[in-house]
């Protein structure tokens, strides 16, 4: 927030009658300990009472509201060798974003911590949640019913409902939000008026009407259609990075993008997703494949395999998470993409359920801008064109609390181990099953380019992948054997 912002901001804290549950007024107190308990019990009774942000305000006097100014420096006070925020942040759980202004008001020093409020679990600090309750600070084990009301609200608000700016002008709203990019992508003709295009941004939920000819944005609207995430102090940190690496390691970033001491905006994922894959298409090597008549350029990795996992990376992320968001991490060998978020979905079984998204207002949307393949055939497109390219077979795993899609560059039949063939058979397996289809040695050895003269291998790689509790026999005989996922 600009300095002004903060100003306008403090005068509204200080006309409140009294504390609230989210408002915190002290004068020079700034024992660590006591602020973020203070925090915990801010962000949670925000949480309960609706509200978008919590305060601790530091110069105002407790009882009459007036500006007294503080000693408190925030970014100069340490808790042993540790700065204070970093130590805040540590023994927040989960972790929320808290944002420090000092600013001069009249002369007088302020300081303002602005919270998030809980969002999917109550925040803890130092393993210990608190609650206010009136003005006071209370341990929330105390109040029972209080967690229960907490736990009752994460369960019915989805992030897409929450707000990323509250109380915003209309100018505000047309300045933060590409709506000429918004409505052409939604297929929409642009009005020729402010109040008409405002009517329209409503309508898609993008803003929600306030009193006062005041709006707030929604997040789902933020992170479609911004102009620049970082005009959303907690969504910023949501933009997807791609990162180059020399060789097949981190050691040596190559490039990244966009340039994190650049200025370049970092649009919302509707607007800026085609110029991201063509800026990630553009950083790949391409082969040159000789036809019967021509010659083409070939990428090292499917356009439509890149564009369903990072459109999957996008959608279905856990937007809870702070600190972190989408990556694309391009190395010599491979291509991974990563997404916040433990998947919905077993991952063995992306391939043949359909998806479900924490984000189904994001994920709607984002279809109804053909941005990603219908429910249920974005996997299904990223496993046909690896094996019409006759890549190795992708990997999905979980790390921590993200997953992580891996496209592998062009190896041989003998540079593969054996994990890599059996997944190579199983995803084969999965793909010709919801196909209508049922592998054979055959159409294994088709993918994996073995010759037909060395059908034994294919024979190891379908027991192999038997054995490891992949696929099953579906019928024929020994030689001509047929064999479907275990789950078909």
């Amino acid at each position: 927030m600009k300095n002004t912002e903060i100003q306008h901001l403090v005068e509204h804290l200080r006309s409140l009658p009294r504390e609230t549950e989210w408002v915190e007024f002290k004068h020079n107190n700034a024992d660590p300990q006591e602020i973020g308990e203070y925090i915990s019990a801010l962000s949670n009774a925000a949480a309960l009472n609706r509200k978008n942000h919590a305060y601790i305000l530091w110069g105002v006097d407790d009882g009459t509201h007036n500006l007294i100014g503080t000693t408190f420096r925030p970014r100069q006070k340490k808790k042993g060798n540790e700065e204070l925020e970093n130590w805040l942040l540590r023994l927040l759980t989960p972790r929320i974003d808290i944002h420090i202004h000092e600013v001069s008001i009249n002369d007088l020093p302020i300081v303002l911590f602005d919270i998030q409020p809980a969002s999917h679990q109550p925040v803890a600090f130092g393993g210990s949640k608190y609650i206010r309750v009136g003005s006071y600070k209370k341990n929330l084990k105390d109040y029972p019913e209080k967690e229960r009301a907490l736990w009752a609200l994460f369960s019915e608000k989805p992030f897409e409902s929450g707000i990323a700016l509250t109380a915003a002008t209309s100018d505000d709203v047309l300045t933060r939000i590409d709506y000429a990019g918004a409505f052409r992508l939604l297929d929409i003709p642009l009005p020729d008026n402010r109040k008409a295009i405002l009517n329209r941004l409503i309508a898609e939920k993008v803003i929600i009407t306030r009193p006062g000819n005041r709006f707030d944005i929604t997040n789902v609207g933020a992170m479609l259609f911004a102009s620049d995430l970082r005009r959303f102090d907690r969504l910023g940190r949501k933009a997807p990075r791609v990162v180059i690496y020399k060789g097949d390691n981190k050691i040596q970033t190559v490039k990244e993008h966009p340039d994190p001491g650049s200025d370049i905006p970092r649009p919302g994922y509707a607007i800026g997703f085609e110029a991201l894959l063509g800026w990630i298409n553009d950083q790949l090597p391409q082969n040159e494949q000789i036809g019967q008549a021509l010659r083409r350029k070939v990428r090292l990795y499917p356009e439509v395999a890149i564009r369903e996992l990072v459109a999957n990376a996008l959608i279905h992320q856990d937007f809870n998470i702070m600190g972190t968001g989408p990556m694309v991490e391009l190395y010599d060998s491979r291509l991974e993409v990563t997404s916040p978020g433990l998947p919905l979905v077993e991952p063995l079984r992306f391939i043949d359920e359909p998806p479900r998204s924490r984000n189904e207002v994001l994920a709607g949307l984002m279809r109804r801008m053909n941005f990603c393949e219908e429910r249920g055939s974005g996997i299904k497109k990223v496993i046909a064109a690896v094996e019409e390219h006759q890549l190795p077979a992708p990997n999905f795993r979980v790390a921590s609390q993200h997953t992580i899609a891996t496209l592998y560059a062009p190896r041989s039949f003998a540079q593969m181990d054996s994990q890599e063939r059996i997944r190579a058979c199983y995803q084969h397996a999965c793909l010709w099953f919801i196909s209508g289809k049922r592998i054979t040695n055959a159409s294994l050895r088709d993918r994996l380019g073995i010759e037909k003269r060395n059908y034994p291998m294919a024979s190891r790689i379908l027991k192999d992948t038997m054995d490891a509790g992949f696929i099953r026999l579906a019928g024929g005989t020994k030689k001509d054997a047929t064999y479907v996922p275990f789950w078909a």
